[in-house]
């Protein structure tokens, strides 16, 4: 740590009266008061890597927003988880200044005049600080931190300048990694509605039997489509297609666990899959692996290795996550891998599985859908086009995909860099100007 650091607790850095504040606790907000339009209100589910995650956020009315004015956000606030995993923080963005946070959080807001909110969030990043704030939680089954722990934080911090410099560079790398997974939402969103529109809509056919050509389809590709639908046990179908059980157009594939008493079969090259590692619908692809496995390990385990394209659906506790594999792999026994077959592509499959899920899900009923088995992929069926529709289908997608896993490759890389400049760059082990000349050599 440089000797030439500021130290002051938290509480001497934030503003004045209401510095680090709790969120509303139930005696002033009730699961009943969220409605579907309004004020957005985030809880623990809601902090990602220091960004809010914009899925699924309960929202308030207007007299509520009102009634809980205390509580909305600024631009530059920091939310911390209040109880359970306590190491989880985001920072406000301009876009979600106005919310409101949940009884289950913490707010901070840093004072200007010393800390860069910024810089901040980021020093609540460092490994060393979440291991830190875990440890003074209190309570044994269920961590908790309050304002009192809070205030008595130290936090170790250069002057201004060089937090707003260091902040600059890793909010610029952070920035890029965002503009990645926002690209990868829309690439997934495009691929995705061609099969929809394709396999599920039948649009092609439709408008052929119209007397229209398929809206922005060439010629080509128009002519594997038929211009009329016969009649099946799913309903009325494109002439040509079949239905069959899922199984026709895959090979399945189970998974294992080498003995986690055997050193020897564990922390080789191989990467191991398991449900944490599941990516987000948007990224499709798992390119690497919580855990890794040894040749040996994989080779006295029921695990095989899985080729590239394979789609992983996870099928006991967590179930229906879904990752195309992104290079070789092993996975456990709580997931299958499914390989297109009978010259079905890995792109046809993978959304193919995709619908699937959905379905499973719909078939449910309200009741706990808590397991897939082998016997499943036989006994859902499907409609099966002709496969040359199918090829045509992986040519479409097949730029799509292959930019989103070019884009966690390079996000990966930029997070290795982050995580190396991070800790550096916070303590003043290597200056801004140093750092700069790091993030522009791997441009």
């Amino acid at each position: 740590m440089d000797d030439k650091l500021n130290i002051s607790f938290l509480k001497e850095i934030c503003v004045p009266d209401d510095g680090i504040q709790t969120g509303p606790f139930g005696s002033l907000l009730h699961q009943k008061d969220y409605v579907p339009f309004g004020t957005p209100i985030i809880t623990v589910e809601h902090l990602g890597e220091n960004r809010i995650i914009h899925k699924d956020i309960p929202c308030v009315k207007v007299e509520d927003k009102e009634r809980l004015a205390r509580f909305l956000l600024r631009e530059g606030d920091i939310v911390l988880s209040r109880v359970g995993s306590v190491d989880r923080r985001v920072l406000v963005r301009k876009q979600e200044e106005g919310w409101l946070f949940s009884g289950r959080c913490l707010r901070i807001r840093p004072n200007p005049e010393f800390i860069n909110s910024s810089w901040l969030s980021w020093f609540f990043g460092l490994p060393q600080f979440k291991a830190y704030i875990r440890r003074i939680a209190f309570g044994s089954t269920m961590p908790s931190l309050n304002t009192a722990i809070l205030n008595k934080v130290p936090i170790y911090y250069p002057n201004r300048p060089e937090q707003d410099a260091a902040a600059e560079i890793l909010n610029a790398l952070d920035d890029k990694i965002e503009l990645n997974r926002q690209m990868n939402r829309t690439l997934e969103g495009m691929a995705h509605a061609i099969f929809k529109s394709w396999f599920v809509d039948f649009d092609p056919v439709t408008a052929k039997a119209a007397g229209r050509n398929p809206f922005g389809m060439k010629n080509a590709t128009s002519k594997l489509f038929p211009d009329k639908f016969v009649g099946s046990e799913a309903g009325d179908i494109p002439q040509g297609s079949v239905v069959r059980p899922f199984s026709f157009i895959t090979t399945i594939h189970g998974g294992g666990t080498p003995k986690t008493n055997v050193g020897e079969y564990w922390d080789g090259e191989i990467p191991w899959f398991s449900v944490v590692d599941s990516p987000s619908e948007s990224d499709v692809f798992v390119m690497n692996t919580e855990k890794k496995i040894t040749q040996k390990g994989l080779d006295e385990s029921s695990s095989k290795l899985l080729e590239e394209g394979t789609t992983i659906i996870t099928a006991r506790g967590t179930v229906g996550n879904l990752a195309l594999v992104g290079q070789p792999m092993a996975m456990n026994q709580s997931c299958y891998g499914l390989k297109g077959h009978n010259g079905f592509g890995s792109y046809f499959t993978y959304y193919s599985i995709k619908g699937l899920v959905r379905d499973l899900k719909l078939r449910s009923s309200g009741s706990v859908f808590d397991t897939i088995i082998r016997s499943t992929f036989d006994s859902i069926k499907i409609v099966v086009p002709p496969l040359g529709q199918a090829q045509e289908y992986e040519k479409w997608v097949a730029p799509l995909m292959e930019q989103i896993k070019l884009n966690l490759v390079e996000s990966s890389t930029l997070n290795k860099i982050r995580e190396l400049l991070l800790p550096r760059l916070l303590s003043g082990e290597i200056r801004v100007n140093q750092s700069k000349r790091i993030v522009e050599k791997v441009s």
